[in-house]
C-alpha cells in the first residue's frame, strides 16, 4: 500500500496527461453507467480533489442521490492506467460554478480549456452548467513499465484509513 503523498503527485500527472476519464456511475436499481468526463484535479500536497464541469441532468442527480460516489479510470494507448474511487456530490450554487469554470479556463492545456465551447454553457452561471466535486477514498496508479515488467508489487494503491 502507498501512501497518498506518493500516490495523488502520480496519480495527477497521469490524469492531466490523459485527461478523459470513463466514469461510471450506479443507477436508482443498481446497473452501472459510463461516461466520459474531463476532470480537473487539485493536490495541495495532503488533499487531493476532482472538479468536473458536467450538465445537471436528472438522470445524473437521480443516480448521485441514490449511490453518490463514481469510479473513475484513465487509459492512455500506451498501457499506462490511473483509477480513483471517489465519493461524488453535485454543486449548482454560484460561487462553486465560478470558481470551477475559471479554474478550467486559467489551468494549462490539455486539461485547461474555456468551458464556452460546450453548447449550453454561456457562462458559469447557465443553468446547464454545475460542478462535480470528486473526493477519492481510493486511487490506483500502474504504468505500463510496471505492467509489462510483472512488478506488481511497483503498482501504486493508496486507500483511505478506515
Amino acid at each position: 500500500m502507498s501512501s497518498l503523498s506518493e500516490t495523488a503527485p502520480a496519480f495527477v500527472a497521469l490524469a492531466h496527461r490523459i485527461v478523459w476519464a470513463t466514469t461510471a456511475t450506479v443507477d436508482t436499481q443498481g446497473r452501472p453507467w459510463t461516461r466520459i468526463l474531463h476532470p480537473i484535479w487539485e493536490w495541495d500536497g495532503e488533499r487531493l480533489v476532482g472538479w468536473v464541469g458536467t450538465g445537471p441532468s436528472p438522470t445524473k442527480q437521480a443516480h448521485l442521490d441514490a449511490h453518490p460516489y463514481v469510479s473513475l479510470t484513465y487509459w492512455d494507448p500506451s498501457q499506462d492506467t490511473a483509477t480513483a474511487q471517489c465519493r461524488a456530490s453535485l454543486h449548482t450554487d454560484e460561487e462553486t460554478r465560478t470558481e470551477l469554470w475559471e479554474r478550467f479556463r486559467s489551468a494549462p492545456e490539455p486539461v485547461g480549456y474555456d468551458p464556452a465551447i460546450i453548447s449550453g454553457w454561456d457562462g458559469p452561471l447557465s443553468p446547464g452548467f454545475a460542478a462535480l466535486r470528486l473526493e477519492p477514498w481510493r486511487l490506483q496508479v500502474q504504468p505500463a513499465a510496471v505492467l509489462l515488467a510483472g512488478e506488481n508489487d511497483r503498482i501504486m494503491v493508496w486507500r483511505e484509513a478506515a
